[in-house]
């Protein structure tokens, strides 16, 4: 903007006469700029694992401090930083600095509600592996030669034996039956990555020495992690029950998490106005689809349909249809070459079907890898056959984690022209983004003339609505566990694993709702913000510019988006 105002300049002074003085660029706030670089430095500092996951590989292999007094440590820092944030009044920044600043108080108003008000470093394993623990940017992501890498994990793996002490010294019993078995679980997944595929991933290293070390580190960071499965799983005292947040948490989750103040008796009916919605959109698909069937026999028809060969085999596939179908229909921008590819899911990292591993915004030039678990060996045969996805089933989750779903988001975030916004991407808006994927794959077309398509979609929303329902329920109602599962069986269609499994999800995880709120809220923005723009032809600009600003709190981003008009965010 600068060099064009002085280029506009330089043509009018040929006429001194009827020359205008151009207006004066806005002020940047050096002040502003100073404090945002400060606070992600020292939040690469008390997150280490965080910053080498984003490519900042001078934190490699370093580990928080997850002593009681390293986590007091942090929640004051955030604190103080989150005053020094609301210091910077609105007359000294700009429109934009302005929205910055709200975005970095609601991330530490996320983090402060899980640190401070849910205390889960205290009850709650599921934290630990959320923020952290996982070792897979050295091991799976090739943003250096091996041997680096290796040196990079040896360095992570000494210092388990340590941080599994701390974590047992900070679970307090008794904990919820979900909570040990979940932990209990991924704990000893992690003693088997450690001594399976660990070695695997080096094998090509040929230094001898960092061998030597490897095996010298294994082994204790294994049993540590055994033995933490062990302690969890052995205790005799844990509860069927004390997993509610309570109206009162659950409200403040929402609120400093999300940014939603809407009441929750709200929020409940428009969940289940959208459950209602998408039972009736699947009954009127299975009409058409299969009109002599039941609802339950045209559900099971389309998830008979089981991939041919390998998931992953079929997923990779998928992909390349996507992607075509995505540009030929101008869905969203493609803002370049980058591609996703498919691999089954480790061990350590299997309580869902499927995720994706998106290298950070300080990386160049590497792969992200599109994760598809097997079933749990342990279960029967029938309910691991059943735990195989319809391939139409499968499509809607390749559209969530891939095309046009969390892969093109990050896409676009990582091409940010503010840096925090690349790093720091909320819960609601990047599960609202990829389930919203999901229903516009739809409204473009995709299953114009395969209604079992259609179908695929709809178990997918469903999916997500009863853990709305769920969430709410489990956390506010007195749900039972026994409850929410039967909810998954009936009213999405899934299977007993799959429905035991997210039942038990819904209590470590109560912000899973934020799948189908975030959806909603971004159809309601898209909505209104297109009403003037032309309507359905205006949403790939929609899409293009929400994708933009990284991954804000959508409200936030509605006021941004929306600047001076009001309206509800439902």
């Amino acid at each position: 903007m600068l060099a064009l105002a002085g280029a506009t300049g330089c043509e009018r002074s040929q006429n001194p006469a009827t020359q205008v003085t151009p207006a004066p660029a806005s002020a940047v706030n050096v002040e502003w700029g100073r404090f945002v670089d400060d606070f992600i430095d020292a939040y690469f500092i008390a997150n280490p694992s965080f910053a080498a996951a984003q490519g900042r590989h001078e934190f490699d292999g370093q580990m928080p401090d997850w002593s009681a007094a390293g986590i007091g440590r942090e929640i004051a820092r955030l604190e103080q930083a989150r005053t020094r944030a609301a210091q910077f009044q609105a007359s000294t920044l700009s429109p934009e600095e302005d929205f910055q600043r709200d975005y970095i108080v609601s991330v530490i108003d996320r983090d402060l509600f899980w640190l401070r008000e849910a205390r889960q470093p205290f009850n709650n394993p599921a934290w630990y592996f959320d923020n952290g623990l996982d070792p897979s940017t050295y091991v799976d992501v090739p943003y250096a030669p091996p041997s680096q890498r290796l040196r990079a994990f040896i360095k992570y793996a000494r210092q388990i034996p340590a941080l599994t002490a701390q974590i047992r010294e900070n679970l307090q019993a008794p904990l919820p039956r979900s909570y040990v078995e979940y932990g209990s679980k991924s704990f000893a997944g992690f003693a088997r990555f450690y001594r399976n595929d660990v070695p695997r991933a080096f094998a090509e290293v040929q230094d001898a020495s960092l061998q030597q070390e490897l095996s010298e580190v294994i082994e204790p960071a294994a049993a540590a992690m055994v033995d933490l499965a062990k302690w969890l799983d052995g205790r005799d005292d844990a509860l069927e029950g004390g997993y509610a947040l309570g109206v009162e948490r659950f409200g403040a989750m929402l609120r400093m998490t999300e940014g939603v103040t809407t009441p929750l008796t709200r929020i409940e009916a428009i969940g289940r106005a959208d459950l209602e919605r998408n039972l009736t959109a699947l009954e009127d698909v299975c009409r058409r689809y299969a009109p002599n069937a039941t609802l339950e026999a045209c559900v099971a028809s389309t998830n008979a349909a089981k991939p041919t060969g390998s998931v992953v085999a079929e997923a990779a596939r998928q992909l390349v249809r996507l992607r075509q179908f995505v540009i030929e229909n101008s869905v969203v921008t493609v803002p370049g070459m980058e591609e996703a590819v498919v691999r089954e899911a480790p061990a350590y990292r299997r309580q869902n079907f499927a995720y994706i591993n998106i290298p950070g915004p300080y990386e160049k030039d590497l792969p992200s890898v599109y994760y598809i678990a097997p079933p749990d060996p342990s279960w029967p045969p029938r309910e691991q056959q059943a735990y195989i996805p319809g391939k139409a089933d499968l499509l809607f989750t390749s559209i969530h984690e891939v095309w046009p779903g969390h892969f093109l988001q990050f896409l676009h975030s990582n091409r940010s022209p503010w840096r925090f916004g690349q790093l720091f991407i909320g819960y609601g808006f990047a599960e609202g983004w990829a389930h919203y994927a999901e229903e516009l794959m739809i409204e473009k077309g995709l299953a114009r003339e395969a209604p079992e398509l259609h179908i695929g979609q709809l178990l997918n929303a469903l999916l997500r609505n009863v853990r709305y329902m769920c969430a709410i329920g489990l956390h506010t109602q007195g749900m039972t566990m026994q409850q929410c599962e039967q909810m998954f069986r009936e009213q999405a269609f899934q299977d007993e694993g799959n429905a035991r499994q997210q039942a038990a999800r819904g209590t470590y995880d109560p912000a899973y709702l934020n799948y189908t709120m975030g959806k909603l809220m971004i159809r309601k923005l898209r909505t209104d913000w297109s009403r003037s723009r032309g309507g359905e032809q205006a949403w790939k600009q929609f899409n293009d510019e929400f994708l933009s600003y990284g991954g804000p709190p959508i409200p936030l981003l509605r006021a941004r988006m929306l600047p001076g008009e009001k309206g509800e965010l439902f």
